[in-house]
Parts: C-alpha cells; structure tokens; sequence
C-alpha cells in the first residue's frame, strides 16, 4: 500500500522564499490529513531539454535536498527529466503523481506549468484534483519590495556579489558544500591555513571576492570563516576556487565534506603587492567576520 503522501511540486532552485512558501502548506495539508510531506522535483532543470540549455543553478542537488529537507520535506522524489517525461501531456503526469506514486493531494505555485509545452497549469491542475476529491493548494507569488522572489533574480544577485540582498530573498543563507581538496598549501605559510573547495559545474559563481561565511561540519561543528572565491591574482592563481579560513579552528580537513554558508560580501577580489599585504588584509577581514555575526 502506497504511503499517503502530499506533494509540492516543482523544481527549487536555492529553495527561496517562494519555494518555502509552498514547503509550508505542504506541511500543514500534510498535518491535516495524516499523511507525509514530500517534494517532487527534477534531475535536471525542465529548461535543459524546452530551451536546450539549463541556467546555472544556485545549488546542487545534494543541497537543494538538504534544504528541502530541512523545510519538512520528509520524502524527496526526484524525476528523470527526459524525452518521455518532457512529452508527456499534463493529464499523465497528473496521473503519475496520484496513482502512482500515491499523491493524496497537491501544492504548487501559481505560475506552475507542468506536462507537454507546459500546457498543463495551476488552474487545470486544481481542476483535476477537484474531480477526484483530493485536495490542492494554490500559492499566490511572493514579493520583497515589489519585486516577485525567483530563483532567476537571485542568480543575478549572486553574481553582482549582492550577497546580503540574496540572502533576504532565499530566507536562508546561500549555501555550498563539498569535500575539502588538497591546494598549495601557500596560506598555511601566512599564517592562514584554508579549505578549499571547488564549485561544481553548472552552480552559479558568486561575484569574485571575500565573504563573511559559517563553515559546517557533518558532525555539527561550526565555524566563522572568511571565504575568499577567486583565481588568486597574488599567487598567480589559475582556475576559480573558493577558499576558506576557518576561525579557531586547528585541525586537518582535507577530504572532510564542509559546507559554507555566505551571509555577506566583504569586499572585491584584488591583487596585492605581497603575501605580508595579503595576510594584513585577510586578518582584517576575519575582524570583519566576527563583527558581522556580533562576536565580541
């Protein structure tokens, strides 16, 4: 017998306020009939295969499923999107989801389009739930200051650097998390030793620079760290890293996972006369930290 489940449909890039909106009703639908809140989402973002490109996305995937999780999705489904799915009309789909995979009722956003050419949308989708008695929820978009909570503007806002703004508008900080590689080991000579970490193909670089971040550990340990994303023009750096300082804290963490959230941009990537300069300015920047998140 199927698990009676409520869905919220739809892809959660950087799981927004918008996205969380939705969360919530699933949630309480979820509370009230007994059953368990889960997401339905995408292996790839539905533009890949209606646009043939994909926009950079804002998290990965195992990131994008611990925020679901984290917002009270006990159940994660992830769907191929594939040909067969991409043609499959909204009827189908809307089948899919409730005899299926035993969807006892249905949450989305009001510009959700779903099914072949996105012919299928929240009104058809209400209209369908209406006809086999399960209930379904439609989420009004959310707005700051006018202007409606997308993932695609806060793509934009991560690449400006605008980092506290986007983080208004996801409700949570930016996050990206990764297994912590080997580097050239120059920071340790400074006196700054650092994670580095690598930002996956096809996520969003944020603006090159130095951000004010919490370093997480897998076991609960947390961290202020200065962050700095760049190509590291003092050392002649090549190719983008996203290195961390990890304040207070001693040990090795190469081939650990950590995941750093950025809160807020400290200042722009810039190439200094030598390591003594760039130390000077990196400890400024850990004094920065510490005011930022109010440690005495």
């Amino acid at each position: 017998m199927k698990e009676k489940t409520i869905f919220a449909l739809g892809f959660f890039d950087g799981v927004h306020l918008g996205h969380q909106a939705l969360l919530k009703q699933c949630v309480r639908l979820a509370e009230e009939t007994g059953a368990i809140p889960a997401a339905v989402t995408f292996s790839a973002h539905p533009q890949a295969l209606t646009r043939g490109e994909s926009p950079l996305l804002i998290n990965t995937a195992a990131d994008r499923e611990r925020l679901l999780r984290g917002y009270g999705m006990e159940k994660i489904i992830v769907l191929p999107f594939d040909e067969a799915l991409r043609q499959m009309p909204w009827q189908n789909f809307f089948r899919l989801l409730t005899e299926e995979y035993g969807g006892a009722g249905l949450v989305c956003g009001s510009d959700f389009r779903f099914g072949y050419q996105g012919q299928g949308n929240a009104q058809l989708l209400q209209q369908a739930c209406d006809e086999v008695s399960i209930p379904c929820v439609v989420v009004p978009q959310q707005e700051i200051e006018g202007i409606r909570v997308s993932s695609t503007y806060i793509r934009q806002l991560l690449e400006l650097g605008q980092m506290e703004r986007a983080v208004a508008f996801l409700g949570h900080p930016h996050t990206l998390s990764g297994i912590v590689q080997p580097g050239r080991q120059l920071g340790r000579t400074i006196g700054i030793p650092t994670a580095n970490l690598v930002i996956p193909q096809g996520v969003v670089t944020p603006k090159f620079g130095v951000y004010a971040c919490k370093a997480k550990l897998p076991k609960g340990e947390e961290y202020l760290a200065v962050t700095n994303i760049g190509c590291r023009p003092t050392v002649d750096g090549r190719g983008v890293t996203v290195e961390a300082w990890l304040l207070d804290f001693d040990g090795d963490l190469y081939g650990r996972e950590l995941t750093l959230e950025f809160h807020a941009f400290l200042r722009g990537e810039e190439k200094f006369p030598n390591l003594q300069a760039l130390s000077e300015e990196i400890q400024k920047n850990g004094v920065q930290t510490g005011q930022f998140f109010g440690k005495k």
